[in-house]
């Protein structure tokens, strides 16, 4: 790798490629990703299944097997490069700087050693301290999360605790050394509505308490609007959209973006007509289409005089801190937006 210039903010990934390599061909999970984020702040990344969110997360964390997965790139965490780094140094910043929430947390979870246990393995992994200070910070820390009596529910096991009590479990062993980076992969997908909220919310807390930047991974644009502070639109590996939350809800320029919002419900306005869903299904990432990946797909891909077909659009700035990979010009967009997509929503 040659000499690159110095990070300028908290978690800098640069071209990300992650690949696995199989009977068929080579998958291109992530195919030149690049974002940013700051400490303080949450992004949120949005996509459908395949598109390439939980790879990412997984190549951030370093928890691939390295003779399995193809990974080129640069990762920078607080002025640290990952992806060069040898296991053993990602591995001690995992905890300490960074952790991660996963989707099911009975399967995240050992099932034989109590919720308690873990967490204090966790904790003294990173830090100094005997078994009845670490147990005494895993009460505290099952407590800062919402789990009733934690003094008692520190010994359960996880089986013997609910879908959201699980979940908040998760957050606190993840929480144990106080993260500088947390990445929350679909943290309430499974939770019923206000169990959902009540952790939306203990996020939001935790993060104004530890100023610690979130990667929030999810499909669901109402968790993204309710927590995020900037969205990264991914498609068949790759970054379609980048823009705050005010841009993507309010003035979003792909046409991937526009069919994600048309295919959420609306609880503010009564809805006559039944919502769109974005035809058809993601590509291959074996074969991802020449061109723009979304083309077969994008009801908008004829206006391109065939570019869509044969060139591959790149991040592009329409407006401050908002980029966006699409051919149709700007102001077609913002037409077509205005006029077609935004009545219909």
């Amino acid at each position: 790798m040659g000499e690159s210039t110095p990070p300028t903010a908290f978690l800098e990934v640069r071209d990300l490629r992650i690949g696995f390599q199989t009977e068929d061909g080579l998958v291109k999970s992530v195919d030149g990703l690049t974002f940013s984020l700051e400490r303080g702040r949450t992004l949120g990344i949005v996509g459908e299944s395949g598109s390439g969110k939980s790879v990412t997360s997984l190549g951030i964390m370093g928890l691939y097997n390295r003779r399995n997965a193809k990974m080129s790139g640069e990762i920078w965490l607080d002025g640290r490069e990952l992806v060069g780094a040898s296991p053993d140094e990602v591995r001690r910043l995992r905890g300490r700087h960074m952790a991660m929430i996963f989707q099911d947390p009975l399967s995240s979870m050992h099932p034989f050693y109590t919720v308690g246990a873990q967490i204090v393995e966790a904790y003294r992994v990173h830090n100094d301290v005997g078994k009845k200070v670490a147990r005494k910070h895993a009460i505290d820390m099952l407590g800062r999360v919402g789990i009733p009596r934690p003094d008692r529910r520190v010994d359960d096991y996880p089986h013997q605790f609910s879908g959201g009590m699980r979940q908040r479990a998760m957050i606190a062993m993840a929480l144990s050394c106080d993260p500088e980076l947390l990445i929350a992969d679909e943290p309430t997908t499974a939770l019923d509505v206000t169990v959902q909220a009540q952790i939306l919310d203990l996020l939001r807390d935790l993060q104004e308490e530890f100023n610690s930047a979130i990667i929030m991974i999810t499909h669901d644009l109402g968790v993204v609007a309710e927590l995020s502070d900037d969205i990264l639109v991914m498609y068949a590996g790759r970054s379609v959209e980048q823009a705050t939350v005010e841009d993507a809800f309010h003035r979003p320029m792909h046409p991937y973006t526009w069919g994600l919002l048309g295919s959420m419900p609306r609880l503010d306005r009564d809805r006559s007509e039944r919502l769109m869903p974005i035809k058809g299904t993601p590509p291959s990432l074996i074969n991802v289409p020449v061109g723009c990946a979304f083309s077969p797909r994008c009801a908008y891909a004829g206006l391109n005089e065939g570019r869509s077909e044969s060139e591959r659009p790149e991040l592009r700035e329409v407006g401050p801190g908002h980029r966006v990979a699409c051919h149709l010009p700007v102001e077609r967009r913002r037409e077509i937006w205005e006029s077609e997509i935004l009545p219909k929503l």
